[in-house]
């Protein structure tokens, strides 16, 4: 973890929305307590004359996080439970829907939970506050069911169901990150929404860990790697002024596997990007299938080194294929945040740089507890050109923040 220094708090001089409350739900341990470090630490520092009124009692606490035990039966059902007072408490709820390693038991056996479990425990968490709390955050950096956000047959909106029915049980505002498709708040236009992008830390974590970068159009080039995700790759290219390229994935509509029509090719779309290191950005590795072929299409081409960002690193089909691409020299680096749960072997892989969001998240929180904007954390462009300037400055290393 990252020490505390003088200039990461920051001025917040409004009153408290209420006593400030995290809710780190299962599967939430690791980072819940990474943010109650900044967030204690931050207000145990901060100077300001009216800490000592009423309006903000209890603001410097050595620990923000609220208890909710989620304890389940033998047959796999479950409730919520409040351990302490949350009357008048402004509620921040950490849920990570893809955490498969915790379990429970179910006649005996152990189960996995799935993210309908973790959905189904954040809405008993809910239900437990039972409206007493001031307001309600939920964030939920992979969006529950966010793949499913439109219908193109006849089938369910699952993710637009699932907003609607949290706002519905009174949450005042949802926080993700990346969202497959930001598209999806529409299905609440009334209530608070927003999809923050993790653009600086992974620019951040590959400037830290990668020698010899030369950011420029001539030597680095951004690539998305389908037509869905071009407004991350149009984002990136920009801000650091590189050329993009894209592929589009060719698909055999006659058939239908899993759901979907196969991909029978990633076709590419862009200038030549010979002897050039490659970005590939996405909003999530799921298997992995796609982006190997989409960087073994650059290395076809002529690429030099390629870099993989991926707000969500879900590996489902395992390590071995990205062991292999990385022995093959496919692949660089691949790099992921811990937004969601990353297991032992992940962390342990010599490809791997895990780029961490607990900062940032105890900064929204924190400017969000006094009512105040985010969005300066929300637009990262200045942060991103001051960490590269600093990275051509002083050759190979950063120096620390």
């Amino acid at each position: 973890m990252e020490p505390i220094r003088r200039h990461d708090k920051r001025e917040l001089d409004s009153i408290p929305v209420g006593s400030l409350g995290l809710v780190p739900l299962k599967g939430c341990g690791q980072i819940g307590r990474e943010i109650d470090y900044y967030l204690t630490r931050w207000r145990a520092e901060r100077e300001s004359e009216h800490k000592n009124s009423l309006a903000f009692a209890g603001y410097q606490r050595p620990t923000y996080v609220v208890d909710v035990d989620l304890p389940r039966f033998g047959t796999g059902e479950g409730k919520g439970v409040v351990k302490s007072s949350v009357r008048g408490m402004d509620l921040y709820i950490l849920v990570d829907v893809v955490n498969y390693s915790e379990t429970y038991k179910l006649f005996g056996e152990e189960n996995h939970m799935s993210p309908d479990d973790h959905y189904q425990n954040l809405k008993r968490a809910i239900a437990a506050i039972g409206g007493k709390a001031r307001r309600i955050t939920v964030i939920m950096p992979y969006l529950y069911e966010g793949r499913q956000h439109k219908r193109s047959m006849r089938e369910s909106l699952d993710c637009a169901i699932a907003l609607q029915e949290l706002v519905h049980m009174g949450v005042d505002n949802i926080i993700t990150f990346d969202a497959h498709d930001p598209r999806v708040q529409n299905a609440i236009p009334l209530s608070g929404f927003d999809t923050v992008q993790p653009a600086y830390q992974f620019i951040k974590g590959l400037l830290r860990h990668v020698d010899g970068l030369h950011i420029d159009s001539d030597h680095m080039m951004v690539i998305s790697p389908d037509e869905g995700g071009m407004s991350r790759a149009v984002y990136i290219a920009n801000v650091l002024g590189l050329d993009m390229g894209m592929f589009y994935k060719r698909r055999d509509y006659t058939i239908v596997e899993n759901g979907k029509n196969p991909i029978i090719a990633h076709e590419f779309l862009g200038s030549s990007v010979e002897g050039k290191d490659m970005i590939i950005i996405d909003d999530m590795i799921s298997s992995g299938d796609s982006c190997l072929e989409v960087a073994r299409g650059l290395k076809d081409r002529g690429a030099n080194r390629v870099f993989v960002f991926a707000t969500f690193g879900l590996f489902t089909a395992g390590l071995d294929a990205f062991d292999q691409a990385y022995r093959e020299g496919t692949i660089d680096r691949i790099l992921t945040t811990n937004l969601i749960y990353q297991s032992p072997e992940l962390l342990e892989r010599p490809w791997y740089i895990s780029c961490s969001m607990s900062k940032y998240i105890a900064y929204i929180i924190d400017t969000l507890n006094h009512d105040s904007s985010i969005s300066d954390l929300l637009n990262p462009v200045t942060r991103i050109q001051s960490i590269v300037s600093r990275y051509n400055q002083n050759g190979l290393h950063i120096p620390e923040e």
